[in-house]
C-alpha cells in the first residue's frame, strides 16, 4: 500500500468502535504500536484485506486481535502476521448513524 488507502468496514470483529459499514483511512506508517487499529492481509485469504488493533509486537510479527473477541478471525486463529500495510487514521461513519 503507497501513501493512503480508503477501505470499507464489513462485519463486527471490531465493534464497537468500528462497525459494518464504517468507512476508514489508512495511512502508511514506518512504526507501529501497540493500541493501533491496523490494515493487513489476512494470511489465509491473499489479497482480502482486515482491520484489526495491535495487540503486541513480537519478534516474529504483530499480534492482531478484533475488539469483538467472539466475532473475530484474528491471530488467535492464524498467529502473528509478519507486516501490516498501514494505520488507521481517520474513520468514516454512515450518514445518519449516531453512537
Amino acid at each position: 500500500m503507497l501513501g493512503f488507502r480508503y477501505l470499507a468496514v464489513a462485519g463486527g470483529s471490531m465493534a464497537p468502535g468500528l462497525g459494518d459499514g464504517d468507512w476508514v483511512l489508512a495511512r502508511r506508517v514506518a512504526r507501529v504500536r501497540v493500541g493501533d487499529v491496523v490494515v493487513l492481509e489476512h494470511p489465509q485469504r491473499p489479497g482480502f484485506l482486515v482491520v484489526k488493533r495491535v495487540g503486541a509486537v513480537r519478534p516474529d510479527g504483530y499480534w492482531v486481535l478484533g475488539d469483538a473477541a467472539g466475532a473475530s478471525t484474528d491471530s488467535r486463529h492464524f498467529g502473528p502476521v509478519p507486516e501490516v500495510l498501514g494505520r488507521v487514521v481517520w474513520r468514516v461513519r454512515p450518514w445518519g448513524r449516531v453512537r
